[in-house]
């Protein structure tokens, strides 16, 4: 379970008038190599990028890149607080900001994807109204042992942060984790609340669970 970035657990706050100009900060601010020009691609990709992908060729290879800002939810992050009657589920809502940067090879297969995410968003408990907003960053490289295969090593470096007015940080889960290719946890460090609790350790969330429940 790739927990680091919420979104999705499942698969981790803008206000709609500066989701634009967030997301051209946000663009220029992490665009890397691949904002280099080169000539038109021809040849065919292995996976073929997503369609608001721009490609170039560069070097032994081709590079791809491309921005998104999209809205979401309220999706179940999966996570439940109480139990009883008093239990329930949480759920996410907000936007993603998102940039990624693809490698091919001069095979046209597909061997590193980065990715640049950030959430703007709030988790709330549907049944009282409660919601706790929470940032969250995460650069993520997905290395791929078999050029244009699906299963990749994936490194997540970012946190997610959720603050409460007059009860200041409730959660914080930071660092880097390492997950296999075949989804296995290899490295981690840092708080890791989400591992945790999805690993059994539901006391991991007890302050955003007692943020959630207040009416």
């Amino acid at each position: 379970m790739r927990i680091l970035r919420i979104r999705p657990i499942i698969g981790l706050i803008i206000g709609p008038a500066l989701i634009t100009g967030s997301l051209a900060t946000f663009t220029l601010a992490s665009a890397g190599p691949a904002a280099a020009a080169g000539q038109p691609v021809t040849q065919t990709l292995t996976p073929p990028p997503p369609s608001y992908y721009t490609c170039k060729t560069a070097g032994n290879g081709v590079i791809c890149e491309g921005a998104l800002s999209e809205s979401y939810g309220p999706d179940d992050t999966g996570i439940v607080c109480g139990s009883g009657a008093g239990a329930f589920d949480i759920f996410d809502q907000g936007t993603h900001n998102k940039h990624a940067v693809r490698f091919y090879n001069t095979d046209g297969d597909l061997i590193r994807l980065t990715r640049y995410d950030q959430y703007l968003s709030q988790f709330s408990n549907l049944l009282t109204g409660a919601a706790v907003p929470h940032t969250q960053h995460n650069t993520t490289t997905d290395i791929f042992t078999v050029p244009g295969d699906p299963s990749a090593t994936e490194t997540t470096r970012g946190e997610v942060n959720f603050t409460v007015p007059h009860m200041g940080a409730v959660f914080l889960n930071a660092g880097r984790t390492v997950f296999g290719a075949d989804g296995t946890l290899e490295f981690s460090a840092g708080p890791q609340g989400f591992i945790d609790y999805f690993n059994g350790n539901t006391a991991a969330l007890t302050e955003l669970c007692t943020a959630l429940a207040a009416s």
